[in-house]
């Protein structure tokens, strides 16, 4: 099993933040922070809510996503809608799931929720069933709230 620092990542997180008010940026940068410091992920990213209950595509690291997810389909717009973590062992016995990249089988999605409203989701993908233990889950969800600290205006 893979075993991360959390305390540290979201340490790491604030710093390279600091300062920046900028939110695509953040999220960019945050994409890229997470999906070098994970191992055994091969999607690390953001959908943001642009329109009302759907999901678009925003920074992220991997293969090329989905560009929209209605809120309520698959992992991602189950977290949205629920505005619960979805910590999925194996995507494929997933209700709904949509498979965006064949390679992807186990999954972590954390709701975004600024000022009482969806902004958007924090999504993990793994191409190993399993990966994401519950400690994942609830650092990724940490770092999910420090996200939501963000400039979203």
């Amino acid at each position: 099993m893979h075993s991360t620092d959390y305390e540290l990542l979201l340490a790491q997180a604030e710093a390279i933040t600091a300062g920046e008010t900028d939110l695509i940026a953040n999220l960019s940068n945050l994409s890229a922070l997470v999906y070098d410091t994970l191992a055994d992920v091969n999607w690390v990213g953001f959908y943001l809510t642009k329109a009302p209950e759907t999901l678009v595509l925003g920074p992220f690291q991997g293969k090329v996503a989905c560009l929209r997810i209605p809120f309520g389909k698959g992992v991602c717009g189950t977290a949205a809608a629920t505005r619960t973590t979805q910590h999925v062992m194996d995507v494929h016995a997933f209700p709904g799931h949509i498979a965006c990249d064949s390679a992807s089988n186990a999954e972590v999605v954390v709701p975004l929720v600024v000022n009482d409203q969806v902004v958007g989701v924090f999504d993990l993908d793994s191409p190993t069933v399993g990966r994401f233990t519950e400690q994942d889950a609830e650092g990724l969800s940490k770092l999910g709230r420090f996200i939501e600290t963000l400039d979203w205006a």
